[in-house]
Formats: structure tokens, C-alpha cells, sequence
């Protein structure tokens, strides 16, 4: 399963969002999630991917960017274990 088969299927779980909705050019202010729930995803993506998010922030617009940065994440974290 792509990462963004598994970021869509939690989103439909955690938002009760729609699966056709979840497309990558979707902006998460248009799927109706607010920058606490944005924050409170990120937790959980890394409780399901057994990644760790950046201390920094990084802006999150669409959800083509939170793949991407899961993606990112995945490899730079998996392939230095």
C-alpha cells in the first residue's frame, strides 16, 4: 500500500472523511481540518508509520505535502535503521 493509500485510509478513520474527497491536490482547509487537527494526524501518522516528525515546522497545505513529507520521513528514517 503507497503512502498515500494509508494517509487516506486514516483520514477517512480519524475524520470521517470522504475517500473521494482525499484527493493528493486537496487542501486539508478545504477536507474542514484546522491546524489542531493537522497537529493531532501528525501524532498519530507517526504512531502508524513508526516515524518521527521534524521539530521545526513545516507548512502543510494540500495533502499531496503530507505524503510527501511522510514519504521523505519513511525513507530517511527507515534506511538509516
Amino acid at each position: 500500500m503507497s503512502s498515500l493509500q494509508t494517509i487516506q485510509n486514516m483520514m477517512v478513520k480519524q475524520f470521517d472523511l470522504k475517500p473521494e474527497d482525499l484527493t493528493p491536490e486537496a487542501t486539508l482547509e478545504s477536507l474542514g481540518l484546522d491546524s489542531l487537527s493537522v497537529i493531532e494526524f501528525t501524532f498519530n501518522l507517526e504512531d502508524e508509520l513508526k516515524i518521527t516528525m521534524p521539530e521545526e515546522r513545516v507548512e502543510l497545505k494540500t495533502l499531496q505535502d503530507v505524503v510527501s513529507l511522510v514519504d521523505k520521513l519513511v525513507a530517511e528514517q527507515k534506511g538509516a535503521a
